[in-house]
């Protein structure tokens, strides 16, 4: 393969011709999100493997409890008759959250790109669309544009189209300002940790100057934040607006 550096992302070039699409550019944020539906997929596997009824292991136990979980959330924001949507959240959380955690292992987060929650969040558009098309017929839903006023119409349809906006760069912007952050944080702290102790005299304050000791500790302590809890309830907001989006558009 050949890598080519555009701009802050790494692309992978396949090295022959596909008809029609021609040359296709992998980008990391592909990469990563294919490591993460392994990651996922495994994980399900591991979970549902060798099922009991009777004397159910930990593991099935666990299982179990995430699939209650995500019925109870799904159906306590959206009712009964949306229980179809459980799979859908329950993978859209799973993969949220994974790929917001998958930065602690060195890999670049795929959340940090705004295509990957541009996509989910087109996907959900078009879910909440057909549910307002479904409930209110297509010239409903078209009427629903002009109202209260006719003269509303533009500023309804900027309404409409900044819902899937507003979903994607809120979960985006919270996730590349924590990395953006911690990268701060590294930087500074391997800054001062150059500076005191080049403070020591000889050889040895000019070995201990190249070594970020202040590096240890603090960051970690504040990666429990902007990765941990950070990347939890991102995925949890996404989820919830996409509930609701969904149940209020069965409503109108």
């Amino acid at each position: 393969m050949e890598i080519n550096i555009l701009g802050p992302k790494v692309y992978y070039t396949l090295p022959f011709d596909i008809p029609v699409l021609g040359r296709i550019q992998i980008s990391e944020t592909m990469v990563v999100s294919w490591i993460v539906m392994a990651v996922i997929t495994g994980l399900c596997i591991w979970l549902t493997h060798n099922l009991k009824v009777e004397n159910i292991t930990k593991r099935q136990a666990f299982a179990e409890m995430l699939v209650e979980a995500a019925d109870k959330f799904v159906i306590g924001n959206m009712g009964e008759k949306f229980k179809y949507m459980v799979p859908f959240v329950a993978t859209l959380f799973a993969t949220s959250v994974v790929s917001n955690l998958i930065s602690l292992t060195g890999l670049r987060s795929p959340t940090a790109d705004l295509s990957t929650e541009a996509a989910w969040a087109i996907v959900v558009f078009i879910m909440i669309t057909a549910q307002k098309i479904k409930s209110s017929g297509v010239l409903g839903y078209m009427k629903g544009f002009t109202t209260p006023i006719a003269v509303m119409t533009p500023f309804n349809i900027l309404s409409e189209l900044a819902t899937p906006v507003s979903m994607a760069c809120r979960h985006f912007g919270n996730i590349l300002s924590g990395i953006v952050i911690n990268g701060l944080i590294y930087a500074a702290l391997a800054f001062a940790s150059s500076k005191l102790l080049g403070l020591i005299p000889g050889a040895v304050g000019a070995v201990l100057s190249h070594v970020p000791i202040l590096d240890v500790g603090l960051p970690a302590v504040l990666s429990v934040y902007f990765d941990w809890f950070t990347g939890v309830i991102q995925a949890y907001i996404f989820c919830m607006l996409t509930t609701m989006y969904i149940a209020n558009a069965a409503e109108e």
